[in-house]
């Protein structure tokens, strides 16, 4: 028996031995990354430049593969069901905290088919309208003009229970006006809607809305944030224009499907924080408005749950009915 023993645990340590081995080498061909909305969308704004990033330091392709659609939920589903070997990563975020209070089902658990990998970046969220459609140039006037005319005002979203959404909703709440939401399959779609006048205003993640700020073809009213941008200085916190308390947040992060190895993940969150220290795209994310986090792993996990707890009360307080 003591030598049977000794052979079947020769066996496991060996199998093991094997594995490590097989770990460490990691990674040995392309890596995809599963991003959740249409490509132009802010999500887009940090993937692609750090999956090239990443791809200089691994020394192997990584690819962002768009998987838009229902506020980012179908793309998380695709993430949820893929292998978990170490070579498919899921690059969500604010949105995907918000879904279990707005979906009746979704294709996935974010706690439970997931691993917390990183947060990538933390840009605030901005509030910006058309121009053309409201020429006003204050949170004050924006306000005023809603109150004065309920539901004349629309505003367009990433989609039913995004961030984008959400934050609309949290703006009604706070300010005591009405507005109709017109949902988008993405944030590039809502933003092309703003920029062409089909939505008066959108509640936007600066990383998505900074060039086009820029351009002129949408005017910022607002940031909502603690303190102001310093990309856009001029540009008032909400609190500063008359809605205190007022701050969103459309955070980015990175997870692994449930069951990836654990060195990969940590591997992998390694990389991420050496990439985010990287000049390129220190400048790129300040660039956008975001701070680059130094959060990784379990401390992520605990903040996905906070937030998870903040926007199911959103959900409850505004009254929108779970789909």
């Amino acid at each position: 028996m003591n030598k049977r023993f000794a052979i079947a645990a020769a066996a496991v340590l060996s199998a093991l031995a094997v594995t490590s081995t097989a770990h460490a080498a990691w990674p040995e061909r392309p890596i995809t990354i599963i991003v959740p909305f249409p490509a132009g969308g802010g999500t887009d704004t940090f993937a692609r430049p750090l999956a090239q990033q990443l791809g200089q330091q691994l020394g192997q392709s990584v690819v962002v593969d768009n998987r838009g659609g229902a506020g980012g939920t179908l793309g998380a589903g695709v993430a949820a069901r893929a292998p978990a070997d170490g070579y498919t990563f899921f690059m969500g975020g604010a949105h995907h905290v918000v879904a279990p209070s707005i979906y009746k089902k979704l294709a996935y658990d974010i706690q439970k088919d997931f691993t917390p990998v990183a947060l990538l970046a933390q840009p605030p969220q901005i509030i910006v309208v058309n121009p053309k459609n409201l020429p006003i140039n204050s949170l004050k006037e924006f306000i005023e003009k809603a109150k004065a005319d309920p539901e004349s005002i629309n505003f367009g979203s990433a989609g039913m229970g995004s961030t984008h959404h959400l934050a609309g909703e949290l703006f009604s709440l706070k300010t005591g006006i009405k507005l109709t939401h017109v949902p988008y399959q993405g944030a590039g779609p809502m933003l092309s809607a703003l920029i062409i006048g089909k939505v008066d205003v959108g509640f936007d993640g600066l990383g998505s809305s900074a060039s086009h700020i820029r351009s002129g073809t949408i005017r910022p009213l607002a940031v909502a944030a603690a303190e102001r941008s310093p990309s856009f200085p001029d540009v008032p916190t909400a609190a500063e224009a008359g809605v205190p308390d007022y701050e969103v947040s459309t955070w980015y992060a990175m997870w692994a499907p449930a069951g990836t190895p654990p060195d990969v993940v940590e591997k992998m969150s390694q990389e991420i924080l050496k990439a985010l220290d990287s000049p390129k795209l220190k400048e790129l994310w300040a660039s956008n408005g975001s701070t680059i986090p130094n959060m990784t792993g379990e401390k992520f996990g605990e903040f996905v749950d906070s937030e998870i707890d903040r926007w199911a009360q959103v959900v409850k307080d505004s009254g929108v009915e779970p789909q």
